[in-house]
């Protein structure tokens, strides 16, 4: 009796981590919370049905853009990247990493383009920018250090080529401890400049 009841759940969880990730790439959604509790009153589900984790809305992410945007995925996802290696080149005093999922490769059309920078004053990231003359605003983001352990860390965000990207702005020694990922829980995986270059050129191959 247990059986069929943990098989409707399972199909009910795919479900709904399947309309969450259609909201995330078709709406722009970029909150898990949000698409969660939207697709569960899409579904016509209580409050108390048990939601999919982030890392299997990610799963199913994943799986639409390889059904529904094969043609489109690949370019746009390699423009972002490009985007994301000119804004590193104009940040390179401050040890840019990639992160997120532009990095990952589940990006959709409406996320920004995530970096982490290092520099003990944050106005020095703000002067580079001027130097560059671009325009940017400044913002602040809560991160997930540890399991108990949240801290706000300003950023700044600024607009190239159509793609918003933002950057979290770290002391320096914040780059020897990466931030949970939202999706997983597990340390943030960072790519260096190098580590985008190399990314791009063996997309062309």
């Amino acid at each position: 009796m247990t059986r069929p009841r943990a098989i409707r759940g399972d199909d009910l969880r795919r479900a709904l981590a399947q309309e969450a990730a259609r909201l995330m790439f078709e709406h722009g959604v970029v909150d898990y919370g949000f698409a969660k509790r939207k697709a569960a009153e899409r579904l016509g589900v209580g409050e108390h049905a048990a939601l999919p984790k982030n890392a299997e809305i990610d799963a199913a992410l994943a799986e639409y853009q390889r059904l529904f945007a094969l043609d489109t995925h690949d370019d746009t996802l390699n423009e972002q990247r490009h985007v994301a290696l000119e804004a590193m080149r104009v940040l390179a005093d401050f040890e840019p990493r990639l992160v997120g999922p532009v990095l990952l490769g589940t990006a959709t059309p409406h996320q920004d383009i995530a970096l982490h920078v290092f520099s003990e004053t944050p106005e020095a990231v703000s002067l580079c920018l001027l130097d560059a003359r671009i325009t940017y605003k400044v913002s602040e983001q809560r991160i997930k250090m540890s399991a108990d352990r949240v801290l706000n860390y300003p950023s700044v965000v600024f607009e190239r080529h159509g793609f918003d990207v933002q950057a979290t702005i770290f002391p320096s020694d914040g780059i020897r401890q990466s931030p949970l990922s939202p999706s997983d829980g597990r340390p943030m995986r960072r790519a260096t400049l190098a580590e985008v270059t190399s990314l791009l050129a063996a997309s062309r191959l």
